[in-house]
């Protein structure tokens, strides 16, 4: 009993020795360190998308962070080419236990070292996807302020700015259409500028708009022209 107690505390010793001397004499970095950093940070890269969607989908359950998964499947790859990563099977002899504890330490501090880093990666990842998405989303902003506050001259007074309400176009002077489809400021000036040039091509006389029945009846805007005989729907 005396004799274990002796080796237990040797051992004890001889551990404490090894992590003192760890600390105060750095070793040299391990071989596959490079290698499985490297690894872990293009992995992590080429899977942005997936977690991209992830933080899209954060309100449900699961980790958010894939450091763990990336860094699992890569040493999972790396032990495969090297079967003496991380062995941390039970000792045969007290040094083989000794220098055990120290090879894990030196392998824990260095996984521990790599995935700070990929967590860093990772959070630049997520910036940058907000950034762009608070970019997109001033710029669509911007796009339908542009919508609401564009103003189209009416083409039978030419002084009053069209009120354009989902199908509905009209003016204080009179004007008003049903288009029986939603029309876009920028769409009806689309339309109205697309009439006159098509106009031009084969004539230099300037054509009139006017309001008269449709085909349904219904008021319509028409383009048309006294000189050429041009006439042509717009809405």
């Amino acid at each position: 009993m005396l004799k274990c107690d002796v080796s237990e505390a040797v051992l004890t010793s001889l551990m404490d020795a090894q992590l003192r001397h760890r600390l105060l004499y750095k070793r040299s970095t391990p071989p596959w360190r490079e290698v499985f950093r490297r690894r872990c940070v293009d992995r992590l890269k080429n899977s942005r998308s997936r977690l991209v969607d992830r933080y899209r989908q954060r309100s449900t359950a699961g980790a958010l962070s894939i450091v763990d998964e990336v860094m699992e499947e890569e040493w999972t790859a790396l032990q495969a080419e090297d079967r003496r990563l991380l062995s941390l099977r039970g000792p045969r002899n007290m040094q083989e236990q000794v220098g055990g504890v120290v090879q894990e330490y030196d392998e824990l501090a260095v996984l521990d070292e790599i995935q700070q880093e990929l967590m860093s990666h990772e959070i630049s990842i997520i910036q940058e996807y907000e950034r762009n998405l608070q970019l997109e989303q001033q710029y669509l902003s911007s796009v339908v302020e542009d919508m609401e506050h564009m103003h189209v001259i009416c083409p039978i007074c030419h002084t009053n700015n069209l009120s354009i309400n989902s199908c509905f176009v009209s003016c204080p002077c009179g004007l008003h259409i049903s288009t029986k489809r939603s029309v876009t400021p920028d769409v009806l000036q689309h339309l109205l500028e697309s009439r006159v040039s098509e106009h031009r091509e084969t004539c230099l006389q300037s054509p009139v708009f006017s309001i008269a029945p449709g085909a349904e009846r219904s008021p319509g805007l028409f383009i048309s022209c006294k000189v050429c005989d041009y006439l042509s729907v717009v809405l």
